[in-house]
Formats: C-alpha cells, structure tokens, sequence
C-alpha cells in the first residue's frame, strides 16, 4: 500500500491492569528521574525496551501491547516491586521533610509571627529536569531544574512557572565539513510526563493576553510532577490561536525581539494568570513568594500590580507590596547577555491593554535605562527585575561583586559594595548528579542517612585500591557511551559502517580523561586548548602517560562566532593522529552529562574571568570524585582549596583578547605537563609542595597523592556544592524574609504597604532638600593614636523630613593612595560606619547629630557624614537610591 497521509491524529492513552496501574503515577511523577530503585524497576520491565525509549517511562509504558501488561501484571514479583515503589512515593510525597520541621509556623521580623511562605513561586524561561522533557538549553535550566527537585527533597512548597516549547531547545549534529547543524522536533505533549489542567466540564482551562490590533493570546497549562513540586508550563499551541499566536512557544530562545518579547509576557504575566488559575482548580493557596530566575519573568511584577490596582489601590502602594514579596536572581555578568527590548515595542503591546490599571509610564520607567552609561530607548529586563525585587542576589560570591559593579548606576552615590545585590552560590542535586554507582557503593559504606546529608567525610575510611577501581568503572562506562555516541555522529555525517572501524578502540580506561563540556559563547572558550595544536598533540599521543579529552557543546543557532570554534575544534579532533584520543560529542544533553560528568578524571574550564556567573557543572565532576582544572571564576574563585583542583592564572583583564588565550594556554598547556599528568600516573613532581618524594606508586601502582586529592575533594565540596544548601540558603535569606515582608504589607488591607508607600512619597519629596550644611570633630591630637576617641557632630539641614525619616552616618576609613603615594581625592576604602544620634533641635529643620568615633587603624585615615533613608520596612539603606553626602 502506498504512503496514505492521516487526516486526523490523536494519542491512545495506555490503560494499564489494576495490580500494576501505580506504574502510571510512578511514571508521570518526575522524581523517578533521580530515584535509582524507580528507574530500576522501569528498567526490569523490558531493559531492551527501557533503552529504545531513551529512559524514558512514559514512552515504555506506551510501547507495551495488551499481552506484554496482562503478563507483567500476572508476575507476583513485578507487582509486589509496583506497590512498594508506590507506597514509597506517596511517604515521599506527604512526610514532614525539612522545611515542615524547621520552618512552617516560623517567626521573626519586624512582623513578629508570621507564618512560614506557602507556597513560593519560582520562575524560569526553561527547566532541566530529565532529558525525557526538553526544555532546557544550558546552565540556567539545569539549575532550576535542580532547584525543583532539591526543593522537593526538603519539602520547601515550591510552584514552577515556565513555558512549554513545541520544539524545545534544537538538536545538534555536525555536517560532513564539521558545521552544526540544528533541528527541531516537534514534542507531542500528550506522550510527556505532563497532565492538562483541565475547567470542570472537562475542556482546558486557558490563560489570556490581549494583543495590539484586537488580537488574544491563550495559552493552556501543563503540569509536570517534579517529585513535591507542581511546575505548570504555559502553552500557546491551542486552536483558540491564530498560527502567529500558536507559534509564540515553539522554540526556546528562539525568534526575534517582537516573539522574545511575546514569550517573556506569557512567562510572566501570563505565569501569574496560570498560578491563580491552579490555586482555583486545586483550592491551593496562591504564592506569597515569587522568585523571578532571572530577568525573562520580570513581567509578572507588572501582572501583580495589575491585580491590586483594578481592585483600587494606588500605584506606589500596589508597587510596595509587590516588591516585599519579590526575589530576583540574576546570573549574567555580562550586559550583553541581558534581555532587552525596543521602549516602543514594549509600550506597543502595553497599550493594547495588558495592564489597563498601570500607567504606562509607570510600566515603562521600570526598565527603563536612566542612569549613566545606559541607553536611551531601551528596556532592560534585569534592570525592571531589580526595580521590582526588594531582594536580589548573584549566583556566587564572585558574580556578587561582578553584579553590583554592572548594576551600580541604579544607585548613584552609593558604593558597588554597597548595592543591595547579595549572592547565593548555586548547587547541584546530589541524587540526579551522583552516579548510581558512587551512590549504591557510598551506601553501603557509610550508610543511606550518611549519603542522604552529604555527609562524605567517611570516603577517608575508603582503600585506595577500592576508590581507584571505582573512578576506572566510571571511566570504563564513560567509554563505552562515547564510542556509540561517536559512531552514530558519523552515521549522521555521511560515513558508512565500513569507515568507522577505529571508533571501537577511542579511548583508553587507563588514560587520564579530561571533559570540556558547556554552552559555546565565546567567552567560555572552546577552543583554548588548541591555541597551540601541537603541544597538545604531544600530550595526546605520549606513548608513557597520554591524556585524553571528551568535548562536547552546543553554539545558538544565531552564534556564527561559536559555531565556527565548533568547526575548528571538530577539525582537530577528525585529526586521525589524534582522533582516539580525543572526541567531540554533538547533541550535549543531561543524558550524555549523567555518563559524562562522572566518568572524567579531570573537569577543564577555561572562561575569561570574571564572565562565568557560577558554572557547576564542575561541581558534579566533583561529587562522583574528579578533580576541576579552571580558571577562578564562577563557584571555583570561592571553593578551589589547593587541594581539590588546580587553578588556571588568569592574565590580566587589562590585556587584550589574544594575549590573555596566549598567557592562559601556555599556563594550562604548563599544569597539565608538570602537575596533572605526572600526579594520576603515580609519579610526584619532587619540587611539588606536599610532595611525597619521586613516587609513592612504586609498590603497589597506584597514584596515591592523586586519590587523596579525590577524597578530599569528595568530603569538603560534596556539601558545600549541593544544591539542598543552596536552596536552605534561599529559604533562609531571601523566602522567608520576602514571606514575611509581604505577609505584614499585604494584612488589614494593606494598611503597612499604604503606610511605607506614603513614607517614601514624602521622602522623595523632601529628600532633595536635605543638606549636610557642616561637621566638627573634637578630642583628636596632633599625633593621634589607634584606639584614640574623636567626637563628631554633623549638622543637618532636613527641611520637611524628621530625624525619625535618615539615618546619618559617619563613614570611615583608609584614605587610598595612588603608587606615587600622592592621595587621590582623599577616596575612602575598607570602610565603616557609625550611626549619629539627634542630640539637638536647632530650628527650621535643621538638627545636630553626633557620635563617638573610634580610630582603628594606622596610615591615613579619613571620614564623611552622609544623610540616607531609614525605615524600619527597608531591606536596606541603599533601597530607595537616595543619599546625602557632605561636601
């Protein structure tokens, strides 16, 4: 018969018997992603059948015919496995976990008790959760989909908010010449792990936007089960929508400005319609919490103030509140890397009545770049993602700084250090990133309760011999996925079976093996290692101790810079000189990570410091016993030890492009001859602080310093680099202060949020007339002393405002020096701050403020008076951008 195309499709639902129907909740439920005993019995139903479904539950389920079940569920064991797999979710799912026992009923704050947030909502533009769910690109999806399910684990009440993209992110394979080349399969929801949230009457229940020209936007909502934690994912693709609409969600980052734009208003104002929609459906609670991860979901600040105008508060009250209970997290160091939008294209969708209770200067002024150094015309929207957020932090010590640098024209006159941009470092979750073999092995060593809390310290107890043997089954495993992955890149390029004999020997289990894995932008630098090809040749093919290298990666679509370091490092490794021992994989994914990440000897990153937010792909290298070689940069400037890793010099950030690849080559080529390759074949550099001698590996062959390198490892970063810490770290700084700040504005209708509304109106007003008119300072010597005490009295003109509205400061410190030893402009460092006390009314506004002032240190020393905000309902002093200094 002929081809005969369908004129209609739909999806036949697989109806599973009775005694094993709990297969159908253990599929759908995403926790089986990073449960190992779910995904063994998955596994055990058909292992031939698991594998052609890539892993995946939902299509197993589905290839099974009436037969296949009725004798599944006529197997005594298989159902017994069912229902204990079952019961065990549902304890899972309905326990007190950590969060329930440390938090809900909570107090503290200016608020007194105040009940713990319930629930939290936590937006993304995409989610990695499992491979079997493409909706994710790179680093920000693979860390909130660790967010997800670290959250889970601890029983924090999170609600995700994303989008689901018809072709999620592309597929990548390379061209015969070595080009990426991207596709984009269509993704049937109906076959996922997700569930349609559905009105009473059975038909989807839909969000709404309106469109310029008379044009609606719906979207249906999906939801995915990541353990404890619904994530609703936000689809345009319903017949309610005309092709342009339909097509809004078809592809992560994809289109231009006008669909970016498009996408980031269903995220977020959309996102917001879909968690009110849900809490109806469920009878839930709605968020008091919302975490915007980075600035893609700023929209639904903009929807929440919506809500509290049409229903008649004001602008600056509606805003207050709004901003209480909003976290931002923001991970680009870059400004490049930040969305922005055309001002007129923003105000073009605006005007079509997305916000009719929202002025719209309001609407636009809140990314609007109206500070030094910004442009005209544009709408940022990290900066709107600021202005909404009352807390806000980077996602590492060092991407803190970098943070408050990028974004200190938002609060003139204060500091960098002073901006209110904190940092939590990211994490990443243990259960999904630890190989099953590490996991199963450290249980039976230390026990589930040990494992459980990353507890690892006892990985010292380990033999050497054991531990070495371990990291050679994960390099072994690692091999093996790479010479299929490998062959099957070929097949795509073109070759036949004949040409590809060669990828049955790449790589060695007996080489030290070296991963690069990552998004390609320029920045990370791809191709680094090759800046000099043939020094890293010679280390390839050393005929005593060689190194080999599995690089993998994808550029965007729109990348030609990234997909041409693609191209050239494809070339070197088609190399056949060099092609067995080092590999590019197309298609990086969390399937290929899961092998990837834990079968490394060695994680390679190489960033132009200080571009890398955090990075953490290293830090799952590190939890299954490898060892990072990196630039500082990102999570590895505040964890790297001098005994877990190496650390890349970084040139200086004053030289150009070319010479820092020149200087940080040569210092990567440098490491690997003389540190790394000498240290995991058993044979010390003599000169090497901490060396034991020539070698310890002479009597029994095993590279003894390199194993307690991995142990070390192993116990310090195992914990410090979970992301049940980071998300403990969420909870405690940013969820349950934002949860409270929002509770206390939001209660007696609103009465605090009209009150700090008011306040900051009439400060504004009056701020500008606050001077600091003079300071005195008594009791110091001619020769003062450290330890000396000095009296300073600053006199302070406040016009309109009380001393109950400042806080005045005196601001001390080392006055820096220029290398000539000449002061430049008396600038104060390392500084502190005393608070002044009203100690007299002097009339007409003006009052006398004065403090004791303690010298603590020797050299030139200086000081100021400045005049700030002061608010109990302030997060910080630097809040409202307004400050007074003298002089």
């Amino acid at each position: 018969m002929g081809r005969v195309k369908a004129i209609r499709r739909f999806t036949v639902r697989t109806h599973l018997p009775e005694s094993i129907a709990g297969l159908s909740r253990l599929a759908t439920n995403l926790r089986w992603s990073w449960h190992p005993q779910t995904k063994e019995l998955f596994r055990d139903l058909d292992p031939q059948a698991w594998s052609e479904s890539n892993q995946d539950p939902v299509a197993l389920l589905g290839s099974f015919d009436r037969h296949r079940l009725t004798e599944l569920a006529a197997d005594a064991q298989i159902v017994a496995r069912v229902q204990d797999a079952t019961a065990d979710l549902d304890r899972y799912l309905t326990e007190d976990r950590w969060f329930q026992q440390d938090f809900v009923g909570a107090s503290g704050g200016p608020g007194g008790d105040i009940p713990a947030p319930r629930p939290i909502a936590y937006f993304s533009p995409e989610f990695g959760i499992t491979a079997v769910l493409p909706q994710y690109s790179g680093g920000l999806g693979i860390l909130a989909g660790d967010h997800l399910k670290s959250a889970s684990d601890l029983g924090v009440p999170i609600i995700g908010v994303g989008l689901l993209y018809q072709s999620g992110y592309f597929k990548q394979s390379l061209s015969r010449d070595a080009w990426q080349m991207e596709t984009y399969p269509v993704l049937d929801p109906d076959n996922l792990p997700l569930t349609l949230l559905k009105e009473e009457d059975g038909a989807a229940a839909l969000v709404r936007l309106p469109l310029p020209s008379g044009r609606t936007l719906h979207a249906q909502v999906w939801r995915a089960d990541v353990g404890r934690v619904p994530l609703l994912l936000l689809d345009s693709n319903v017949p309610a929508n005309d092709d342009t609409a339909r097509s809004i969600t078809d592809r992560l980052y994809g289109g231009g400005g006008d669909q970016r734009l498009q996408q980031e208003l269903l995220l977020g104002m959309g996102g917001v319609k879909a968690l009110r929609l849900y809490a109806r459906l469920t009878g839930t609670d709605v968020p008091s919490v919302y975490h915007t991860n980075e600035g893609h979901a700023g929209f639904q600040g903009i929807e929440r103030i919506e809500e509290l105008m049409s229903a008649g508060l004001d602008w600056e009250t509606a805003l207050t509140s709004v901003r209480a209970s909003t976290v931002f997290t923001t991970h680009t160091p870059v400004p490049a890397g930040i969305d922005r939008f055309d001002r007129a294209l923003v105000e073009q969708f605006f005007r079509a009545g997305l916000a009719p209770s929202v002025p719209l200067e309001h609407v636009l002024a809140l990314g609007a770049e109206d500070y030094e150094g910004g442009t005209p015309g544009v709408h940022n929207m990290a900066v709107m993602g600021l202005r909404l957020g009352q807390r806000a932090n980077g996602v590492a010590q060092l991407h803190g700084e970098v943070s408050r640098e990028m974004f200190k024209g938002l609060w003139p006159g204060f500091d960098a250090d002073e901006v209110p941009i904190g940092s939590i470092t990211n994490g990443v979750h243990a259960p999904t990133w630890v190989s099953d073999t590490v996991s199963a092995r450290a249980i039976e060593l230390f026990g589930t309760s040990a494992v459980a809390g990353h507890d690892w310290q006892r990985v010292f107890d380990v033999p050497d011999a054991e531990l070495w043997e371990l990291r050679r089954t994960l390099r072994r495993a690692l091999i093996a996925d790479v010479r299929s992955r490998l062959r099957s890149s070929w097949r795509k390029r073109g070759a036949s079976e004949a040409e590809l004999a060669w990828t049955d020997s790449v790589l060695d289990e007996n080489v030290m093996t070296i991963g690069f894995a990552r998004r390609v932008p320029t920045y990370k630098r791809l191709t680094l290692m090759l800046r000099d090809p043939e020094r890293l040749k010679r280390l390839l093919t050393d005929p005593e101790h060689p190194i080999q290298l599995v690089v993998a990666g994808k550029s965007h679509p729109a990348d030609e810079q990234g997909k041409l370091m693609i191209q050239q490092m494809v070339r070197f490794t088609d190399d056949p000189e060099v092609r067995h021992r080092i590999v590019f994989l197309p298609n990086y994914d969390i399937q290929m990570a899961s092998t990837l990440t834990p079968g490394c000897d060695v994680w390679l990153n190489n960033p132009l410091r200080p571009l890398e937010a955090c990075g953490t792909s290293g830090m799952k290298v590190a939890m299954n016993g490898g060892l990072n070689l990196s630039v500082l940069d990102g999570w590895w400037d505040e964890m790297y030890d001098g005994e877990n890793g190496w650390a890349i010099p970084s040139a200086s950030s004053a030289a150009s492009t070319e010479e820092r690849d020149d200087v940080e080559a040569a210092a990567l080529y440098g490491l690997l001859e003389n540190e790394l390759v000498p240290r995991f074949y058993g044979a010390e550099p003599s000169d090497q602080a901490g060396a034991a001698g020539p070698s310890d590996a002479s009597t029994d062959g095993l590279p003894h310093q390199w194993l307690a390198m991995i142990k070390h490892t192993m116990a310090t970063l195992g914990p410090a680099t979970s992301a049940d810490r980071m998300v403990q770290d969420y909870v405690n700084e940013l969820y349950l202060p934002a949860g409270r700040a929002g509770r206390l504005m939001d209660a007696d209708d609103y009465a605090r949020a009209r009150e700090l509304a008011a306040w900051k109106t009439r400060v504004r007003a009056g701020f500008g007339s606050v001077t600091v008119e003079h300071v005195d300072s008594l009791g110091v010597s001619e020769n003062p002393q450290v330890g000396d005490e000095m009296q300073v009295s600053a006199y302070i003109s406040l016009g309109q405002l009380s001393p109950e509205d400042v806080r005045v400061e005196a601001v001390y410190g080392r006055v820096t020096t220029k290398p000539s030893g000449v002061l430049e402009e008396d600038t104060l460092a390392d500084t502190g701050a005393l608070e002044l006390t009203p100690a007299q009314d002097l009339g007409d506004g003006r009052w006398q403020f004065t403090g004791s002032l303690v010298i603590d240190r020797s050299g030139a020393f200086g000081y100021s008076v400045r005049v700030l905000p002061q608010h109990e309902l302030l997060a910080s002093t630097a809040e409202m951008a307004l400050v007074v200094n003298a002089g």
